[in-house]
């Protein structure tokens, strides 16, 4: 069970990623969009800001 949890949430994880570098061309950022990909759990979490542009990126 707790490696299913693991799984599950490793591909929640990527599917996150996956979307967010797919439309970070509709975010405010211009750059980092490495780290602001790879880090998109703990800045969803911790800012505002952040979330409101993630959003943007999974919308269109």
């Amino acid at each position: 069970m707790p490696q299913l949890l693991g799984l599950v949430a490793l591909i929640i994880y990527g599917v996150g990623a996956w979307r967010f570098w797919k439309g970070f061309h509709r975010t405010n950022f211009s750059q980092g969009r490495l780290g602001l990909t790879l880090l998109w759990p703990a800045f969803l979490i911790a800012n505002r800001s952040y979330r409101q542009n993630f959003n943007k990126a999974l919308k269109g």
